[in-house]
């Protein structure tokens, strides 16, 4: 279907999870999701499914824990933004289309390390600009490697 006959919910139905994943990621990147926030509960959910852990440790769990949902919820920001760009852009090949989608996540990633940096208790971190990116990276290619082996055709021919 060309782009001048798509109507005005294809838009809203290729794009409102792109907006829903940069509207989480504006409500994590408050005040009230800082490490400091989130400690308690973390380690109350923690506990109760793994038993107890000394302070220590519960620190180092709970920056593995931080950093995974930076890696997780990135990756799941860019398989939104490649359904966008897919879905949008039908004449394009799925390469340019993880393109676009990986340059769309490195820059919500980037605003976001930036927002955080003018907070009280976060922090602005370029790493974790660079591990959104990997993580936005990482499941595009299990969606490319998906695809290549199970559905070549979509890659090369989706006319």
């Amino acid at each position: 279907m060309s782009s001048s006959r798509r109507g005005f919910g294809f838009w809203i139905g290729a794009w409102w999870p792109v907006a829903a994943g940069i509207a989480i990621i504006a409500l994590e990147s408050t005040e009230y999701f800082g490490a400091d926030q989130t400690s308690h509960p973390l380690r109350v959910l923690f506990q109760a499914l793994f038993g107890p852990v000394s302070d220590a440790r519960w620190g180092v769990i709970h920056f593995y824990i931080r950093k995974s949902g930076h890696f997780l919820g990135y990756g799941a920001l860019g398989l939104a933004w490649l359904r966008a760009w897919w879905l949008s852009l039908p004449q394009f090949r799925f390469l340019f289309d993880a393109e676009l989608a990986l340059a769309g996540s490195a820059l919500v990633a980037a605003c976001d390390e930036w927002h955080q940096a003018y907070l009280p208790n976060r922090t602005g971190n370029p790493w974790d600009v660079l591990l959104d990116c990997c993580g936005a990276l990482a499941l595009q290619w299990v969606v490319f490697v998906y695809v290549r082996l199970f559905r070549s055709a979509l890659l090369f021919d989706r006319d």
